[in-house]
């Protein structure tokens, strides 16, 4: 495959990712926000938004994975609310918003490394260069 339909394959996604970041915000982060026991459970915001993906991280990954980056952080003496807490968000959200939360940072995840390897295999190796 070519450089510029590998390169316009990521940008689609990194595309349908930002869309579904907006949508995945108002739907259930938003919902969790307004929530006085989930308020405090969604992770630190290093930027205005990452919360939003703090709490996809949580839902997407598997529940063992996401409670053993939970116990680690913990243990490295990163202290509580780095990350969001998985097994709260599973309580007060739905089958949908966990779906909607596993297609948008699977597809935020995919796009972002597809374009860094693509950009790295065009500057190291000259891929796409003729």
């Amino acid at each position: 495959m070519s450089f510029s339909a590998l390169l316009a394959i990521f940008a689609v996604v990194a595309f349908i990712s930002m869309a579904l970041y907006i949508i995945f915000g108002q739907v259930t982060v938003r919902k969790l926000r307004k929530n006085p026991a989930t308020k405090h459970a969604l992770g630190i915001e290093f930027a205005s938004g990452w919360d939003i993906v703090n709490v996809a991280g949580a839902l997407a990954l598997p529940k063992m994975v996401a409670q053993k980056i939970k116990r680690n952080s913990v243990s490295m003496g990163l202290g509580q609310g780095f990350e969001a807490d998985p097994n709260l968000l599973y309580k007060h959200t739905t089958r949908f918003d966990r779906l909607l939360a596993r297609l948008f940072y699977w597809s935020w995840a995919s796009s972002g490394f597809g374009l860094i390897a693509l950009t790295l295999a065009y500057f190291l190796f000259g891929f796409g260069q003729n």
